[in-house]
């Protein structure tokens, strides 16, 4: 994981750790309309790993959702994972 990632990780995990805030991990791969399964198969993985490190770091498991999207369909970048703080 680059180090950025990990510093932007650190700091959700910072903010939720010690609440009772829920998180959505939305995950996006790059591919085309042939290769949807292999974009949802690297979007998941992402989105497993970054939810293993916001574990590791003191989120509750039970508090993190995980959405593998695949391609994504908005004008976002298409290799990524967003986080979203859901309200309690």
């Amino acid at each position: 994981m680059l180090a950025a990632a990990q510093t932007s990780l650190q700091r959700v995990a910072d903010q939720i750790a010690n609440t009772e805030r829920r998180i959505q991990i939305n995950a996006y791969a790059a591919g085309t309309q042939e290769t949807v399964s292999a974009a949802r198969r690297l979007a998941l993985s992402r989105a497993l790993n970054v939810r293993s490190y916001l574990i590791e770091q003191g989120v509750r498991s039970t508090r993190i959702d995980v959405r593998a999207i695949g391609l994504p369909e908005d004008t976002g970048p298409a290799d990524r994972v967003d986080i979203l703080l859901l309200t309690p």
